[in-house]
């Protein structure tokens, strides 16, 4: 994984930058002591790290445009960070950054069960968001696998969904309005807590930026009410290409459960040795959740179990109570963790068609036997949101790069099918080099001129999204 070369100008100013910023932030909010740096040189990527230059840990929107300021004037790039959870490296630093963290900013700010709006400071954690209002018989609807920890400021960054998306929709339908910190260290406020604001969409342009544009401080996003009931059924099938056209079915029958995962047989064991969720034998697994009166769940789960039964199942069950509802979700919110009793992995993200899944998994697994590797499947097969997880040693060498030129193969066959690079971990620098197998360069160029008007040098999470070379070009033009 190529990085840009640390610009020797600012590591010298370092002694002169830490003394400005000790200046703007809390004694302990900023760390620069090596030993303290090492926790901040990777996010969730693990397999690339890279010690920053320091690491500022500000509490305000106040201290965060201050330290933007410092860093701007002084020509220092620097990196967002949420909670660090970033499987794409969005988070990875440069030896000549600063890592501007907002874990510390974890305040609610406002709540508004009337207009059904909570605004926070991005450091809250997901989860942490609808703990807030679940009281008041409300709850927020993007889940992430990762929401026990994942930061909102990164779900806004890369447009973060999770298994509910389905019915729902992803961050970006659900964020009302944002602060928004530049480069330059000016606070702007997008938004004004209705789904569609006057003006132009500049909150649809922040979602997913991927920390190019600006620092996202504080966040309005909607609550919804906390639906009637819930239930959800696990579906066995005898092949992955069974349930997967059984998911297209589905969807193409008008049903829109809440959710809809799908799981292949190494997921499937791995999770139920963790979980004992009672996952049944076979080689692939849905798990599809509905939700309403109880008349309600139980005529759209007829429907369900009606559409399946042309792809014959070979068990299904529906949960008999809220204890295995919650075994049943519980397996799957574990999966990525579960999965890492077989060994080491790389977790992908690509979106394709529904109507795409039966061919792109088969296709997956050819391409998986052609290097030598394994994959399992887990992800949100409702939206088509795919996180095929690649096996592989990290003590054989090689083997990482096999994994990562897998990986690449993949995410190519997402968009041969007509999907694209990323649903919901974004680009970051995993594959900031596939870009060119999405978009020609004309479409890049469009949208390096929107970064040009948010961060006209370039500071802001160097070495991300756009191809390499290309964003050297940039900041070099612009220096």
């Amino acid at each position: 994984m190529d990085m840009p070369s640390p610009d020797a100008g600012a590591l010298a100013r370092r002694p002169a930058l830490l003394a400005e910023l000790a200046a703007v932030v809390a004694r302990d909010a900023l760390i620069s002591d090596p030993v303290g740096l090492r926790a901040y040189e990777c996010d969730a990527l693990t397999a690339y790290a890279c010690t920053p230059l320091a690491v500022v840990l500000p509490g305000s929107t106040g201290e965060v445009a201050a330290v933007l300021r410092i860093c701007h004037a002084a020509g220092v790039p620097v990196v967002p960070r949420g909670a660090g959870t970033s499987l794409a490296g969005g988070a990875l630093p440069t030896a000549d950054c600063v890592v501007l963290g907002v874990a510390r900013m974890t305040e609610v700010l406002e709540v508004d069960t009337a207009d059904r709006l909570i605004r926070v400071q991005t450091g809250r954690t997901n989860l942490q968001v609808t703990a807030a209002v679940e009281e008041a018989g409300f709850f927020y609807a993007p889940d992430p696998s990762s929401q026990l920890a994942c930061a909102i400021a990164g779900n806004i960054a890369m447009n973060s969904g999770g298994a509910h998306c389905l019915k729902y929709g992803v961050t970006a339908n659900n964020l009302l309005g944002v602060t928004l910190v530049t480069m330059e260290g000016e606070v702007m406020e997008i938004g004004d807590g209705h789904l569609d604001a006057a003006g132009l969409d500049l909150l649809g342009l922040i979602c997913g930026s991927e920390g190019q544009l600006g620092v996202v401080t504080e966040a309005t996003l909607r609550i919804l009410p906390q639906p009637e009931g819930a239930r959800p059924v696990l579906m066995g099938f005898a092949s992955a290409e069974a349930a997967g056209a059984c998911v297209a079915d589905i969807i193409r029958s008008g049903v829109l459960p809440v959710a809809i995962e799908f799981m292949d047989r190494p997921c499937i064991e791995a999770c139920e040795a963790f979980s004992g969720a009672g996952y049944p034998d076979c080689e692939a697994l849905l798990i599809v959740e509905v939700e309403g009166s109880e008349d309600e769940i139980a005529a759209t789960l007829r429907r369900v179990l009606a559409v399946a039964a042309a792809h014959d199942p070979v068990a299904t069950r529906e949960a008999a109570d809220a204890d295995e509802a919650a075994r049943i979700w519980l397996g799957r919110k574990s999966a990525f963790g579960a999965m890492g009793q077989l060994g080491d992995y790389i977790c992908l993200d690509g979106t394709i068609p529904v109507s795409q899944l039966p061919l792109t998994l088969r296709r997956m697994s050819e391409l998986a036997q052609a290097r030598g590797l394994r994959v399992a499947n887990v992800f949100h097969a409702g939206d088509g949101n795919m996180h095929p997880l690649i096996l592989f040693d990290a003590n054989t060498e090689g083997q990482l790069e096999t994994a990562e030129a897998l990986g690449a193969d993949i995410l190519r066959l997402c968009v041969e099918v007509g999907g694209c690079l990323t649903g919901e971990h974004g680009v970051g620098v995993e594959k900031r080099d596939l870009m060119t197998a999405q978009f020609s360069a004309g479409d890049l160029e469009m949208q390096m001129r929107v970064k040009d008007v948010f961060d006209p040098r370039w500071l802001l999470n160097p070495a991300k999204v756009f191809p390499l070379a290309a964003s050297a070009a940039r900041r070099e033009a612009a220096a």
